[in-house]
C-alpha cells in the first residue's frame, strides 16, 4: 500500500463539520497529487454511493468511498476530526474518516489491499492506534501497516510504539482473514457448527470486506466455523462446494442481488444487509442458529428467478406477469424467425404445393430446385414445432427458474397435442410455473432435499400439468384457439382494416416496447403453423409494415428537414434508413426520447395507416421478419411497398408540422467571467459504477 496512502494525504486535524466538507478536504488532497483528475466529478461519485446507503460505522469510523473514472490510480486519504462528522452510523458521528478512490478499472491487486485495510478496520488496536499517532507520516505508516523502520521520516515521540504497535494490529488483522477449514476433531468432540456466508455491497471495496472480517471474528468468539465469501467488484473466489454442503447454515449480508444464489438453497438461511454484518455479527449466528436447530429453511435461500434477478424489489404481480409472459416469447422469437423464413424461402422456390411435397428422407434430388424447396420447407416445420413448447417451457422458466422448464415443455407439448395452440402455450406455462412454486414451498425432510430438483419436482409437476393440461383445461383452451382461429379467418372488408390499424397503433406505440411486443406475438401466433390461414399471413404483414415506419419516416425527415434535428440526431437519421428497412422499430428510439410529444403520435398515425392499407390491400406475409429483404415473399408486394410509403410520408409530414410549430428557445444570457479555482476545473458528467 506504500504508493497508495503518502503523509500529503492525511490531515490529522481535519476542520470539516459535514460529510460532504470532509469528502472535499480529503479529495483536494488527492487532487493535489493528480490522484483525481476532476473534483467536482469526482465528488458527484462519491455523494452518489453516500446516497445509496451511508458509510458511517459504528466505532466512530466513515468510510466514504467509490469507483470513478475521474481517479488515476487507486488512492486513500485519512482525516481525523476533533468534533466528529456525521456519516450516518448508529453510535454517532466518526473521528476517523478515510475516502477511498479507486478507478474504475481498478485491477484485482488494488482492490485487495484497499479490502485489506477494510479488514483492519474490524481491529480495536488498529483504530486505537491511529487516534494516537502523533504526525501525519506516522498515521500513513500506520496504515500502510509499515515497520518502524519503514516509516517516510522519524515519527514524533512517542510515536514509535504507536507504530510498531499498528504493524501488530495490521499483523493480526492479516491472520484474521484465515477461514478455519474441515480439521477432523478429536475422538468423541462434536463438530462444531458451520456456517458458510456472503458479504457484498454496491461497490464491493469496503462494506463488503468489513462484514466477512466481523462474521468471522464473531464466528470465533462463539466457537463456530465461519468461511466467508466476499463478492467484491473485481469478482470473487467461489467457497468450495463440498465447504457449502458440509455447511449447517448460511448467512447473507448484502446490498446487491448474491451472484449464484442457488448454490446455498435447501439451507437455514439469514438474509439481511451488509451493515448488519458489520454491525451485529454475533446476534445474525445466534439467530442462524436458531433457525437451523428449529429445522426452518427460509424461502430466501431459494435460488432467485430469472425474472427476479432483472427485475426491481416490490414488483407488483402485473409487471411480473408481463415478464413472464416476455420470457417466453423472447425465447420463442428465434424459433419463429428461423422457422419462418425457411418455410416461406421454401414456399418460393418451390411453390405452394411445397407443403405436399414427401419426405426428403424418402425422395431428395441434389440438382432439383424442388427438392431444397422441401427441404427448406421441411427443417421450417420442424422449428415450427418448438414453438409452443418452448413458449410454455420460458414461460416456466420466468417464474420458477430450471426446475419449471420440465414441467413447461411438457404442458406446452400438450397443447400442440390437443390443438390448443398458442393460448395453450401460455396456460401451460403459467401452470407449471405456478405449480413449481407451490412444490418448493413445502417443508421438505433434509435427507430429500438433494433429489428434488432432479427428480421429484419434475415427476410431480409434470404429472399435475399433463392432468390439467389433458383432462380439465386443455379441451376449453382448445375451444377458444379455435374461435380465435375462425373468427381470423371470417375477418374483411371493415373489420380487417379496423383490425390492421388497431395493430400498426399498436407497433408504433413504444416502439419495441411491451405493447409492440404483444402486437407482434399475437402475428406470429397466428403463422406458427405449417400451412398459416390467409388471414393470418394479412396480420403478419400488415405488422412487419407498420413496425418499418417510425424509422423509416425519422431518417426521411432528418433528410428533407436537417435544421430541425441537431448533428447527433442526424447521425442516428442515416443508421434509421437500414433499421426501418429491416423491421427494426428501435431504430425510431432515440427521436421519441429526446421529442416523445412530437413523435410518438406521429408515428402512430402513419403505422395506422400503413396496417389499415395493408390490410385493404390484401398483402400476405409468411416470413416473421426480414422487412424489405422478403419482399419477394410478400403477397401482393408493390400494394405492399405503397402502403409503407404512405405512412413513412404522413409520419415524416407530422414529425416536420409539429417540430416546425416549436418556439424557439431563448438565448441564454452569458455568464460572467470567473477566474477557476485551483486545482479545479468544470464537471462533466460521471457515471458511476456499482460492483
Amino acid at each position: 500500500m506504500s504508493d497508495m496512502i503518502t503523509a500529503d494525504l492525511v490531515d490529522l486535524d481535519l476542520s470539516a463539520d459535514t460529510k460532504e466538507a470532509a469528502a472535499r478536504a480529503l479529495a483536494e488532497r488527492m487532487v493535489a497529487l493528480g490522484r483525481v483528475t476532476d473534483l467536482d466529478g469526482f465528488l458527484a461519485d462519491v455523494a452518489a454511493r453516500e446516497a445509496q446507503m451511508p458509510t458511517g460505522l459504528d466505532g466512530g469510523i466513515g468510510i466514504p468511498h467509490c469507483r470513478s473514472e475521474h481517479v488515476t490510480e487507486p488512492t486513500l486519504a485519512f482525516g481525523r476530526s476533533a468534533n466528529g462528522i456525521d456519516f450516518g452510523a448508529a453510535d454517532g458521528p466518526a473521528d476517523l474518516i478515510f475516502l477511498i478512490a479507486a478507478p474504475a478499472g481498478a485491477d484485482d491487486a488494488h482492490l485487495t489491499i484497499l479490502s485489506s485495510l477494510a479488514r483492519q478496520l474490524m481491529n480495536t488496536e488498529f483504530t486505537d492506534a491511529l487516534r494516537a499517532v502523533g504526525d501525519a507520516t506516522a498515521a500513513a505508516a500506520l496504515i500502510r501497516g509499515d515497520e518502524p523502520d519503514q516509516a517516510e521520516a522519524p515519527a514524533e515521540a512517542g510515536s514509535e510504539d504507536t507504530v510498531a504497535s499498528a504493524g501488530a494490529a495490521s499483523s493480526a488483522a492479516a491472520t484474521v482473514t484465515e477461514t478455519p477449514g474441515d480439521e477432523e476433531t478429536a475422538d468423541g468432540e462434536e463438530r462444531p457448527f458451520r456456517i458458510v456466508a456472503v458479504t457484498s455491497c454496491p461497490t464491493g471495496i469496503a462494506h463488503t470486506y468489513m462484514a466477512a472480517e466481523s462474521l468471522e471474528n464473531a464466528g470465533r468468539e462463539a466457537g463456530v466455523e465461519v468461511t466467508v465469501e466476499p463478492q467484491g467488484s473485481a469478482g470473487f473466489t467461489r467457497v468450495d462446494p463440498a465447504v457449502i454442503a458440509a455447511a449447517d447454515a448460511v448467512i447473507f449480508a448484502h446490498d446487491v442481488p448474491v451472484r449464484e444464489k442457488e448454490r446455498f438453497a435447501g439451507k437455514p438461511t439469514v438474509d439481511v444487509g451488509v451493515k448488519a454484518g458489520i454491525n451485529r455479527p454475533a446476534e445474525l449466528i445466534a439467530e442462524v442458529r436458531e433457525k437451523a436447530a428449529r429445522g426452518e429453511v427460509s424461502a430466501g435461500s431459494a435460488p432467485a428467478t430469472p425474472v427476479e434477478r432483472g427485475g426491481e424489489s416490490g414488483e407488483g404481480y402485473g409487471t411480473k406477469l408481463r415478464k413472464w409472459l416476455m420470457s417466453g416469447v423472447s425465447y420463442m422469437v428465434p424459433f419463429v424467425a428461423a422457422g419462418g423464413l425457411l418455410i416461406a424461402l421454401g414456399f418460393a422456390i418451390g411453390g405452394y404445393k411445397v407443403d405436399k411435397a414427401p419426405s426428403v428422407m424418402d425422395h431428395f434430388l441434389w440438382t432439383q430446385a424442388d427438392s431444397w424447396a422441401a427441404l427448406l420447407f421441411q427443417i421450417g416445420g420442424v422449428a415450427f414445432g418448438f414453438l409452443v413448447p418452448v413458449l410454455a417451457g420460458y414461460i416456466a422458466y420466468g417464474m420458477a427458474d430450471r426446475p419449471g422448464l420440465v414441467p413447461g415443455f411438457v404442458g406446452g407439448s400438450i397443447a400442440l397435442t390437443i390443438n390448443a395452440g398458442f393460448l395453450g402455450g401460455l396456460a401451460a406455462g403459467l401452470i407449471a410455473g405456478g405449480v413449481v412454486l407451490a412444490i418448493q414451498k413445502v417443508n421438505i425432510p433434509a435427507a430429500l432435499r438433494g433429489i428434488m430438483p432432479v427428480v421429484v419436482i419434475p415427476l410431480i409437476s409434470s404429472a399435475i400439468v399433463g392432468f390439467l393440461m389433458f383432462v380439465v383445461i386443455g379441451k376449453p383452451i382448445a375451444e377458444a384457439q379455435k374461435g380465435m382461429t375462425d373468427w381470423l379467418n371470417g375477418l374483411s372488408g371493415s373489420n380487417a382494416i379496423l383490425l390492421g390499424a388497431l395493430l400498426g397503433l399498436m407497433m408504433c406505440f413504444d416502439l419495441g416496447g411491451p405493447v409492440n411486443k404483444v402486437a407482434y406475438t399475437f402475428a406470429t401466433a397466428g403463422i406458427a403453423v405449417s400451412n398459416p390461414s390467409d388471414s393470418a399471413m394479412k396480420i403478419m404483414a400488415a405488422v412487419m409494415a407498420a413496425g418499418m415506419v417510425p424509422p423509416l419516416a425519422m431518417a426521411l425527415a432528418t433528410t428533407v428537414r436537417s435544421k430541425l434535428f441537431n448533428q447527433t440526431e442526424r447521425e442516428n437519421g442515416k443508421a434509421a434508413w437500414v433499421l426501418g428497412a429491416s423491421f427494426i422499430s428501435e431504430g425510431a428510439i432515440p427521436f421519441a426520447a429526446a421529442d416523445p410529444l412530437r413523435v410518438i403520435p406521429a408515428s402512430m398515425v402513419g403505422g395506422a395507416i400503413t396496417g389499415a392499407l395493408s390490410m385493404a390491400f390484401g398483402a400476405t406475409l409468411r416470413a416473421p421478419h426480414g422487412g424489405i429483404f422478403v419482399v419477394p415473399l410478400i403477397g401482393n408486394p408493390l400494394l405492399y411497398l405503397v402502403a409503407i410509403a404512405a405512412g413513412v410520408c404522413v409520419t415524416t409530414a407530422l414529425v416536420v408540422v409539429l417540430k416546425g410549430m416549436r418556439k424557439p428557445a431563448p438565448a441564454p444570457r452569458r455568464p460572467p467571467a470567473r477566474t477557476p479555482r485551483p486545482g479545479r476545473r468544470r464537471s462533466s458528467p460521471s457515471r458511476h459504477e456499482q460492483a
